[in-house]
């Protein structure tokens, strides 16, 4: 476990079973603790109760959809929290407007875990 990563707290909203796993697998390894939520609602539910440090959010979900998480979280936090968008969409004006909304980090699926694991790090690890 790395002193850096050591007690922050990472939320994983997303519908895909395998990615979750697969994602929370991967911070827990470099000592994050992980906390999930699958769909909008959830996540915006999670994100309340838990305070996370950075939240990992999926754009195409049931229920409210990433950028209406996004939209919401703006309204709900006086202080802004770091977001890494993963999505499967192509499209530029997507990430024009997730950009606009404050995500940190637009990262299109499939993509390599450490290319996840790197941003995460260099987000929560700025100072």
């Amino acid at each position: 476990m790395t002193a850096e990563s050591s007690g922050k707290r990472i939320l994983i909203v997303d519908d895909d079973a395998e990615i979750i796993e697969s994602v929370r697998y991967a911070l827990e390894g470099e000592g994050y603790e992980v906390v999930i939520a699958r769909d909008g609602n959830q996540g915006l539910a999670v994100a309340e109760q838990e305070n996370p440090d950075l939240m990992i959010l999926d754009m195409m979900m049931p229920k409210r959809s990433g950028f209406l998480v996004l939209e919401k979280l703006r309204r709900m936090r006086d202080d802004p929290l770091p977001v890494v968008m993963i999505t499967g969409n192509e499209g530029h004006r997507h990430q024009a407007y997730a950009e606009l909304l404050g995500v940190s980090e637009y990262i299109r699926k499939p993509f390599p875990m450490d290319r996840l694991i790197d941003a995460v790090n260099n987000l929560l690890n700025r100072d």
